[in-house]
């Protein structure tokens, strides 16, 4: 007789997994595949300290979503090139989403307090995620353009040069201003043809384009998701600058940071750098 219950129902029917056709021997295993052995040999605490491996598990995995981050953004670079805005809009929302897991992972590193940094510190030496040249490359790639920021890696002759070639090519937004201009729209020569190492001026005349664009949306609705999917970019890349310093504050205050910069004070001014302005301003005009 049944009990009635479909929870103790449950909990009489024996689960069995021999029917499955599992490869106990596989040509190419998951570990394999993935690299797993060098990977996770890739943690070297250079203390004995407990909450160092936590600090140098958060730092790598960062750097395997910025890899990510960078795959999409030069992706869909490519295709803003060519005009194929489709698959452009897939890869920044992919980008997007990526940047939200580097948010989420300072929620986990702020559960150092500042006595377990403060036990482990000194074996850092003069390392910081200031050298960090995946995160500089991403900056040079959305706009950030700051030659200065480069030789933070000229003893390190492979990023160096690369690093170099990312500053001298036209970013993420430049190739965007000049898809508006293929388009018809009226973008100005000194933001068409320049030198890409310098940083990006923001235009009254481009604020109009987009401002033209954003009162149309209907008829430019390819040109006006794209302004959207760069605006979730710089927003969760801000987001990240924001934890980024909250996370520094809250667990060494203001005291200098190892790779020499002002610490809290320098990611502070980090926060007014912009990588598409007139996508900003346009919106009080709205």
């Amino acid at each position: 007789m049944s009990s009635g219950c479909p929870f103790l129902e449950a909990e009489k029917k024996q689960v069995s997994l021999d029917d499955e056709n599992i490869h106990w021997d596989q040509d190419m295993s998951y570990g394999q595949y993935l690299d797993l052995e060098a990977l996770l040999k890739c943690q070297k605490p250079a203390s004995k300290e407990h909450d160092e491996m936590l600090f140098i598990v958060i730092h790598q995995v960062s750097e395997l979503w910025m890899k990510l981050c960078l795959h999409e953004a030069y992706g869909a670079a490519r295709h803003i090139k060519d005009d194929n805005l489709r698959p452009a809009f897939k890869m920044l929302t992919r980008a997007a989403r990526i940047q939200e897991q580097l948010v989420q992972a300072w929620d986990v590193l702020v559960t150092m307090t500042p006595a377990d940094y403060s036990s482990f510190r000194d074996s850092l030496g003069q390392s910081s995620g200031f050298q960090s040249y995946q995160y500089r490359e991403l900056e040079f790639l959305l706009g950030n353009k700051h030659a200065g920021m480069v030789e933070a890696h000229r003893a390190h002759t492979h990023h160096y040069e690369h690093l170099q070639s990312v500053l001298g090519a036209p970013s993420l937004y430049d190739l965007t201003l000049q898809l508006l201009s293929r388009r018809g729209f009226d973008i100005p020569s000194s933001h068409l043809e320049r030198d890409w190492r310098q940083a990006y001026t923001a235009s009254s005349q481009v604020e109009a384009v987009w401002s033209d664009i954003y009162h149309n949306t209907a008829e430019h609705w390819d040109l006006y998701e794209l302004a959207e999917k760069l605006v979730d970019m710089e927003f969760n890349f801000q987001r990240w600058r924001f934890s980024h310093m909250k996370t520094v504050e809250r667990i060494i205050g203001y005291r200098k940071g190892t790779g020499g910069t002002a610490g809290v004070k320098y990611l502070v001014k980090a926060l007014d750098l912009q990588f598409f302005p007139e996508l900003w301003s346009v919106r009080s005009s709205i």
